[in-house]
C-alpha cells in the first residue's frame, strides 16, 4: 500500500488559501481531540458557537488571526503550531487529501457530491478511495496527450510499421476469412461484396443527413445499424467509408485506453480496409507480373481496383517490400509543405525533430512531393529523379483534393529499383540538401537581403501547437453527439 504522503502528493492541488484552512482545521480537531475536549467545550473557551468551530475544522470558513491565537490558548499550543502546513499524523494526512479532491474536478466530472468524513470511516477506506482517485487522475493524465506525447506515440507505431516492413501477415488473413466468407471471387472488392460484409457482420447500412461532425460514421451495436453520411454516397468511394466502419468490428477493437492505442487502431483499421479492397491474392501475382514486364504503376492499381491514389500507394506498400523484394518511401504532403503521412524502409532521409516525428515537419521545397504542386498537368503521374545526401530516388506522385485543402501522395524507391517502373525514362531531376539549411529553409540571399529587414507576417498558429489533444477514448469525438444521434435514430 502506498504511503498517505505519496497519495496526497498524487490529489490536484488546491489553491493555497484552501490548503491553509484544511490543515490547520484538521490540526485544531486533532489537538482538542487528543485532550478529550468536546467541541461544545472549546467553543465555549473561545466564545464561539460550535457550529462556527465546525466549520472551521472542517476547513468550511478561513479563522481570523484573533480567533486562531484564542484557539491555540484554549489547546495549550502556539500559534506557529497551529499554522505548520504539515498535519500530525497519517489519518489527517488522508482526510486533507480525500477533502481536496471531493471539491477537485475529478468528483465533480463523475457526479459525486462531496461528503462528511465521518471518525468511523476506516483508514483503509480513505487510501482505497485516495488510491482509485489517483489512478483516475493519471488516467486522465494519460489520455490528455500532449503533442510531445502524441509525436512519441507516432514515432513507435512508424518504428513497428518499419521492422514489419508495412506488412501484417495477421491482417492479411483476417481480410481473406472474411472475404471468403462472402464468397468473394476474387478481383476488385465491388459495392455489393462490401454491403454482404455487412450484412456477414449483422449489420444494415443506412445513409443520414445529420451524422455527427466529429465522425465518419456511427455504429448501433445494440440494433445492428451502421450509420453512414448522405453525402458519402454522392461523392467520394463508399467501399471505403462502409469497410473503415467495419473494420473495428471486424478486429475486436475495444475502446483505447491511451492515445498510442487510438493511433495503432487507427492503422489497422486502414490496413485491413486496403486489404479487403485489394486482396493480396489477386495483387500480388498482378504486381509480380507487372515486375517481370518491368511496368509497375501505382496508376494502373489504382484504376484497376478503381480506389484513390492514396489507397493505392498505402497498399503497395504493404506489399512491395515482402512480395516483390522492394524498398519503398511513402509521404503525404499538405499543400503548405507539412508532412502528414509518412513511412520508409528504404532509408530514405526524412527532415524530423528530436523525438524523430516526421508528421509536422517541412517537407524539402526540392522533393518530387511538392515540386508537383507546380505541374500543370494533373492528369497524367509527375516522376522526378532527386539527388539526395543519401542516394539517388525515384518518385512518382500525385496531387489529391479533399476538404482539408490539396495533398500530394508520393511513393519513392532508390535509383536501383527504378528500373521495375513504368516512368523511369522521365528526365525530371532535383537536387536536395535538406539536411544543410542552405536547400530551402532559408531564403536565396539575394531575396534575404532585399527583404530580411522589411518583413514581418502575421503567424498562423496551427491550433493544436499549445493545446493538448482531446481528452476521451476517440479523441476529437464529441461522445453526447453520438449518444444523442444514436437515441435519435434508434429504431422504436
Amino acid at each position: 500500500m502506498e504511503s498517505a504522503k505519496t497519495l496526497v502528493d498524487e490529489v490536484e492541488p488546491a489553491d493555497d488559501e484552501e490548503v491553509d484552512t484544511l490543515t490547520i482545521g484538521r490540526r485544531i480537531r486533532q489537538l482538542r481531540t487528543a485532550q478529550g475536549m468536546t467541541l461544545d467545550a472549546l467553543a465555549s473557551a473561545v466564545d464561539r458557537a460550535p457550529s462556527q468551530l465546525s466549520m472551521i475544522e472542517n476547513g468550511r470558513r478561513e479563522p481570523k488571526l484573533t480567533l486562531l491565537r484564542a484557539i491555540a490558548r484554549a489547546l495549550g499550543t502556539s500559534l506557529d503550531a497551529l499554522l505548520q502546513t504539515e498535519p500530525l499524523d497519517e489519518r489527517a494526512s488522508m482526510e486533507i487529501a480525500l477533502e481536496r479532491a471531493m471539491r477537485g474536478q475529478t468528483f465533480q466530472a463523475l457526479g459525486i457530491a462531496p461528503f462528511r468524513i465521518a471518525k468511523t470511516m476506516p483508514d483503509d477506506a480513505l487510501r482505497t478511495m485516495l488510491a482509485l482517485q489517483g489512478e483516475i487522475e493519471r488516467l486522465r493524465d494519460e489520455r490528455a496527450a500532449t503533442p510531445e506525447e502524441a509525436r512519441r506515440a507516432n514515432v513507435s507505431l512508424r518504428r513497428l510499421m518499419r521492422t514489419q516492413n508495412n506488412h501484417f501477415p495477421e491482417l492479411e488473413e483476417r481480410a481473406r476469412e472474411i472475404l471468403d466468407a462472402v464468397d468473394h471471387p476474387g478481383g476488385p472488392l465491388t459495392q455489393r461484396t462490401a454491403s454482404d460484409i455487412a450484412a456477414h457482420l449483422g449489420f444494415t447500412l443506412h445513409y443520414v443527413p445529420d451524422l455527427p461532425q466529429t465522425t465518419r460514421s456511427v455504429a448501433d451495436i445494440r440494433n445492428g445499424r451502421l450509420y453512414l453520411s448522405s453525402r458519402l454516397a454522392s461523392k467520394g468511394d463508399p467501399r471505403t467509408a462502409v469497410l473503415q466502419a467495419l473494420s473495428s468490428r471486424i478486429l475486436g477493437h475495444t475502446e483505447p485506453t491511451d492515445y498510442a492505442e487510438f493511433l495503432r487502431q487507427r492503422v489497422e483499421t486502414n490496413y485491413l480496409t486496403g486489404a479487403l479492397l485489394m486482396p493480396a491474392a489477386h495483387v500480388v501475382p498482378a504486381l509480380q507480373a507487372a515486375k517481370r514486364d518491368r511496368a509497375i504503376s501505382i496508376e494502373d492499381l489504382r484504376d484497376t481496383y478503381s480506389v484513390s491514389y492514396e489507397t493505392a500507394a498505402h497498399r503497395f506498400t504493404n506489399l512491395a517490400t515482402v512480395h516483390l523484394d522492394i524498398p519503398v518511401h511513402f509521404l503525404k504532403v499538405h499543400e503548405s509543405g507539412t508532412i502528414t503521412k509518412a513511412y520508409e524502409n528504404d532509408d530514405v532521409n526524412f527532415p524530423a525533430d528530436r523525438l524523430g516525428a516526421i508528421e509536422g515537419q517541412m517537407c524539402c521545397r526540392k522533393w518530387t512531393s511538392r515540386v508537383v504542386f507546380d505541374v500543370d498537368d494533373h492528369f497524367n503521374p509527375y516522376h522526378q529523379y532527386t539527388d539526395t545526401g543519401n542516394g539517388t530516388y525515384w518518385c512518382t506522385a500525385r496531387v489529391e483534393f479533399s476538404s482539408e485543402g490539396a495533398h500530394s501522395v508520393s511513393v519513392g524507391v532508390r535509383f536501383d529499383d527504378t528500373k521495375w517502373f513504368l516512368g523511369r525514362d522521365t528526365t525530371n531531376r532535383g537536387v536536395s540538401k535538406h539536411s544543410v539549411e542552405v536547400c530551402c529553409r532559408r531564403a536565396p540571399e539575394d531575396l534575404e537581403a532585399s527583404w530580411r529587414e522589411y518583413s514581418w507576417p502575421n503567424v498562423r498558429t496551427p491550433r493544436t501547437l499549445l493545446a493538448t489533444l482531446p481528452t476521451g477514448s476517440f479523441p476529437g469525438v464529441d461522445t453526447t453527439d453520438v449518444y444523442e444521434f444514436l437515441e435519435a435514430h434508434a429504431p422504436r
